[in-house]
């Protein structure tokens, strides 16, 4: 019931093929394995929700995108920055830089460039934990649209 979900034990008779990673509830029984390591059900399960957290949604490349121009923005900016306090203002250096630090700090994009991945590393883990495998990211931001 590992894969499928089924809440009450599945009985297994001689012969049957038995998953690994499920639980034996009673008895003792012997068997063969036909596959190991990263051929084994599991590891395939486990591969697809790695697959799926590394994917990039739509909206994570459109943060991308975006983040690559408030960076050249908020140079611009910073600069001027430096400019106005330095050259036409005329106040001390240091000031004219701590401001300038202040800009690249408050408009830095990283926060747009983590806040994705997080997202959808949460979003693919809940959806494994719920039996729900998400094939990229992508799905899982098609998932929002879904009426169920």
């Amino acid at each position: 019931s590992m894969l499928t979900g089924e809440s009450m034990p599945v009985k297994k008779m001689v012969g049957d093929k038995v998953i690994g990673a499920t639980i034996n509830k009673s008895g003792s029984f012997r068997y063969r394995a036909t596959k190991v390591g990263a051929d084994t059900a599991l590891a395939q399960i486990v591969k697809l929700v790695q697959e799926a957290q590394n994917s990039k949604a739509p909206a994570q490349l459109l943060a991308d995108q975006a983040s690559q121009w408030l960076v050249v923005i908020a140079f611009l900016i910073g600069v001027a920055t430096f400019a106005v306090w330095y050259f036409v203002l005329g106040q001390p250096v240091l000031l004219a830089l701590t401001l300038t630090i202040t800009v690249f700090v408050i408009a830095c994009p990283d926060a747009l460039g983590l806040a994705t991945p997080m997202a959808v590393m949460v979003g693919t883990g809940l959806g494994a934990m719920n039996g729900i495998l998400f094939k990229n990211a992508a799905a899982l931001e098609d998932a929002t649209r879904l009426n169920v």
